[in-house]
């Protein structure tokens, strides 16, 4: 009995120190469950070639990086589909080389080209990211917004990944407790699970905060567990989960990132990067076309994914398919191959499938952005409740009459 009191003060401090960040996160991730289909329905002219699907013949995209790069030479180009689809624009990802005058990166302004893969046309560009609700901006704004919440970094840390870091641990903990706090009397379970839809006002918000969080409480686990992963994965889960289960070696987490005055320049071409991952998936058996590739110069790592034109946003499974490579010797570094490994592998290997829905295709992708407005729902019910509990404590202070001392008797400061 007396714990109950306990978990009744951390539930409701838990909720108020993680609600307004519930909320927005969950409202943001709610409608970038269809980021793709609403930036492409919002900015056609960065996904949708102006040539059309049968104007000639489309360039790949390592054609495409090699011109970019030829009439900008401020830009190195970090992501590119090798195959791009019919109609479609070829959506590089560029990132800026260091300005020879001064040693540090160039500033185009932008970290996202589309380019018309028949013509080799730039359509337009913008920077991904940015604080800013213009169209071309508004769903990258969004996405960082989720995870972010677009606190700047600080003192070479990530301070908006941390603290929503640290939201998701908090919402973890409060998971546990607000379903022990659900059942008060396990005679009455029913009262838990049921809505009182007539009775409307307080009532009914009260159970859309406690029956709501019920029907959903597993899904609302997997996706504070997972919004633990997509924060602080290489911090926390993967060392967490090191200590259950071996986990193969990771090709980032062995090497230390440079800053971006000191990048690591490759000595191979992504060509030659693409071409080593396509003998190593023939090596393996794979069948999967060799669909896009990046470098990162922080780690001097090329990676090559293997995936069908239409599919590189990975729907459906655990994912897609990834190798890399060392930029300077080609030497493999590794890779992710979705299924395989250790049971820590798989787990990790589940997190942003599970967290994005994607893991069950379109039917998980629905899911996922009904369960974003559920979490904003259960965020702003619980601090209607707060609210109006914190109102009656109030009112019934100010009723409660103050007691004074009693008055001491006229002769008292005489007797002796």
């Amino acid at each position: 009995m007396r714990l109950r009191p306990s978990m009744v003060v951390l539930h409701r401090w838990f909720g108020l120190a993680v609600a307004l960040f519930l909320f927005v996160s969950g409202l943001t991730g709610a409608v970038i469950s269809w980021d793709h289909e609403l930036d492409a329905w919002l900015n056609p002219q960065l996904f949708h070639a102006a040539s059309g699907t049968e104007a000639g013949v489309a360039k790949s995209g390592l054609e495409l990086a090699r011109q970019l790069e030829a009439q900008d030479p401020r830009l190195r180009v970090n992501y590119t589909l090798t195959a791009i689809e019919p109609g479609h624009t070829a959506l590089l990802s560029v990132e800026s080389r260091l300005d020879p005058a001064t040693g540090k990166p160039f500033e185009p302004g932008f970290n996202q080209v589309a380019i018309d893969p028949v013509t080799g046309a730039i359509q337009g560009t913008r920077q991904w990211g940015v604080v800013s609700l213009t169209r071309e901006n508004l769903l990258p704004f969004l996405y960082k917004l989720h995870y972010t919440m677009h606190i700047p970094d600080g003192w070479g840390i990530e301070l908006g990944v941390w603290l929503m870091g640290i939201v998701g641990i908090v919402w973890l903990f409060d998971c546990g407790i607000a379903l022990y706090l659900s059942f008060p009397n396990w005679r009455s379970w029913r009262k838990s699970l049921a809505f009182r839809w007539r009775e409307g006002g307080h009532k009914l918000n009260f159970d859309l905060h406690r029956s709501g969080g019920v029907w959903v409480w597993l899904l609302l686990l997997v996706l504070a567990v997972t919004s633990v992963s997509m924060n602080l994965q290489t911090q926390v889960m993967r060392p967490l989960v090191a200590k259950f289960s071996t986990l193969s070696p990771n090709a980032f987490d062995s090497r230390t990132p440079q800053p971006p005055e000191k990048p690591i320049e490759p000595l191979l071409t992504r060509e030659q990067a693409v071409a080593l991952a396509k003998t190593e998936a023939a090596r393996r058996g794979w069948t999967l076309p060799a669909g896009g590739v990046f470098y990162s110069s922080s780690y001097g790592l090329y990676g090559v994914g293997f995936f069908e034109a239409d599919n590189d946003h990975g729907d459906g499974g655990l994912g897609n398919a990834w190798l890399y490579f060392d930029g300077r010797d080609g030497k493999p570094a590794g890779g992710v191959v979705p299924g395989t490994g250790s049971a820590g592998d798989i787990f990790l290997q589940a997190q942003f499938p599970l967290h994005s829905g994607r893991i069950l295709g379109l039917p998980g992708r629905i899911l996922i952005s009904a369960m974003g407005l559920v979490v904003a729902m259960l965020s702003a019910t619980g601090l209607v409740i707060w609210l109006r509990k914190r109102r009656a404590r109030m009112r019934q202070a100010e009723k409660t009459p103050t007691q004074e001392a009693p008055a001491r008797p006229l002769h008292a400061n005489f007797s002796k």
